[in-house]
Parts: structure tokens; sequence; C-alpha cells
């Protein structure tokens, strides 16, 4: 049983952030994801590598946080890659369409290749 608690670890890397994120992705880890990138957004980091390889759960309303970012990088022609997706994940991801505004990678080392 993964902890319900919310933790993100953040690295930069180059010119993107890779935030590892770990528990349920919902208003409360959704917020907190959204905080971090408005963090780093503002200091001209452009491009985002959600690794949920520790995340097996999204709610909606944690996936409206992630819309948030993707629309706030298309805006300014940033890229965000999620990484290390639950299958059950991927699949809600895929149905909401949101592949189509963000990219997908098996893992990190793909992801920044995106870049």
């Amino acid at each position: 049983m993964m902890s319900s608690e919310f933790n993100l670890v953040t690295e930069a890397k180059d010119n993107c952030i890779v935030i590892n994120t770990t528990g349920y992705i919902n208003n409360i880890g959704g917020q907190k994801i959204v905080d971090e990138f408005y963090k780093h957004n503002s200091n001209g980091i452009n491009n985002v590598v959600l690794n949920l390889a520790n995340s097996n759960v999204v709610n909606s309303i944690g996936i409206s946080f992630l819309i948030e970012i993707i629309e706030k990088l298309n805006q300014s022609s940033g890229k965000l890659i999620f990484t290390n997706l639950d299958p059950s994940i991927e699949k809600t991801f895929t149905i909401m369409g949101l592949f189509q505004f963000a990219k997908k990678a098996d893992n990190l080392e793909e992801a920044l290749k995106y870049l």
C-alpha cells in the first residue's frame, strides 16, 4: 500500500526541471506540483519532466492542475514530458487527450532526449 502522503523532489537538469513525485496526485499533490512549476518557471525554466514512478493514482482534480501547467507551457513553447507512468494513469491521460499537448517517455533518459 502506497502512502497517501504526497511529496516531491525537484532536480534542475540543463534547460528543464525534473519533478519526482511520490504519492497520490489529488488536490494537494496537484497544487504542490503547480507551485513547484511556477517557482521554477519564473526563473525562465520552460521544460518540465514529471516523473510519476512513485505515484500510481491521479484523480480528476490532480489532472486539472497538470492541464494548467500544460496550458502555461504551450503559451511559451515549453514542453511537459511524463515519465514512468503507471498503466492505469497512462490510460486515463490518453482518454483525456493529455498526450496531444504533452509527451510521454518510459524513463528520464528518454524524456531528456525530447528537449
